[in-house]
């Protein structure tokens, strides 16, 4: 008898315990998650984009999904004072030629940061996984090689629904785009530029023994060239 009772009591502790981890409280929680997601959390302050040049590089895959995303980027930039000359668009069949079409304008050194759109939907192969993880690091790549901040605007969806709730109205993930490009360029232009900059932590370089003083440096223009 006491061996039974030991045995229900640590069945039932176990059961318990499985349960906190079964599919049906972790789809609760997936769902609560995906609902949250829609919502922007993250806040920007005055950002004074005047002098910025941002490139947007478009695909024209799920074209109707990247058009409001691309709509609520310009909204973000025109409110950051970005004058529309300064704002070179383009676009690119689909995402995996983002990456190498977000190099090549940055190598241009024609803008101070660039913003990449695009929408990824699950399909029935692994497809979507390629794509998704190829685009995302290539993208990174660029940045980081380059030293010009890339947006990683590629919204990867499991279906429309999710797509639609981030590109429209106030859940427009394009608008939060808008507002990064500008505050990285700021970032990156105050860091690599002349002058120090406050409250951000960069400040005039200290040329070491020997190394030419900024007077005696050449000016160089902007690119790689």
């Amino acid at each position: 008898v006491i061996t039974m009772l030991r045995t229900l009591v640590l069945t039932s502790l176990l059961a318990s315990s499985v349960f906190g981890f079964s599919p049906i409280a972790h789809n609760a929680c997936a769902i609560r998650s995906s609902l949250k997601a829609a919502d922007s959390e993250v806040s920007f302050d005055d950002l004074d984009g005047t002098d910025v040049r941002v490139g947007i590089i478009r695909t024209r895959w799920n074209d109707v999904h990247v058009t409001n995303l691309v709509d609520g980027a310009k909204k973000a930039l025109k409110e950051c004072k970005v004058d529309e000359d300064n704002i070179f668009e383009t676009s690119v069949p689909g995402s995996f030629e983002l990456p190498l079409a977000t190099k090549l304008l940055a190598m241009s050194g024609t803008v101070d940061a660039i913003i990449t759109a695009g929408v990824l939907i699950k399909g029935d192969t692994m497809h979507f996984e390629y794509i998704c993880d190829a685009t995302s690091k290539g993208l990174m790549n660029v940045g980081i090689q380059t030293n010009v901040p890339v947006v990683f605007g590629v919204l990867t969806c499991l279906n429309e629904d999710q797509v639609i709730a981030r590109s429209i109205g106030d859940s427009n993930h394009g608008y939060d785009w808008g507002k990064t490009a500008v505050e990285m360029a700021l970032l990156k232009n105050e860091a690599v530029g002349a002058g120090k900059m406050s409250g951000m932590g960069f400040s005039s370089p200290t040329p070491l023994d020997g190394a030419p003083s900024e007077g005696e440096k050449k000016s160089k223009g902007p690119g790689f060239f």
